[in-house]
């Protein structure tokens, strides 16, 4: 007797670390999907570049900065916010064992930039 061995795609909840090392995020699954809140920082400050400016004295740590949910194998597709510009962009990820890679773009995908994450 055989027995079939269903391979499962990877999981992206993790804690993960960008590529400057400054920023750790950890990616949860929630009512969205999966959902990426700011853990660490090496420099804490507060979310300045906010273009709501209620919101400039919040630390940037303990934001929900990534909302994502999966289109299959390992593929992601959301919303990322950039603490850096106060800008949310429409995102996309792509999973491995290892690390995540987000890309976010504006102007209909005129300008996008894209970040590798490592796994912690």
């Amino acid at each position: 007797m055989t027995t079939a061995v269903m391979a499962q795609e990877p999981k992206i909840v993790g804690t993960y670390v960008n590529e400057s090392g400054g920023t750790k995020v950890k990616l949860s699954e929630c009512d969205a999907g999966v959902c990426g809140t700011i853990v660490w920082m090496k420099n804490p400050v507060n979310d300045v570049n906010n273009p709501d400016a209620s919101k400039h004295d919040r630390p940037v740590v303990g934001l929900q900065a990534v909302t994502l949910k999966s289109t299959g194998s390992g593929a992601y597709t959301g919303s990322l916010y950039d603490t850096e510009s106060g800008k949310t962009y429409a995102g996309k990820a792509k999973f491995s064992e290892a690390s995540v890679q987000l890309s976010g773009c504006v102007l209909g995908g005129l300008l996008c930039k894209t970040q590798t994450w490592r796994r912690e």
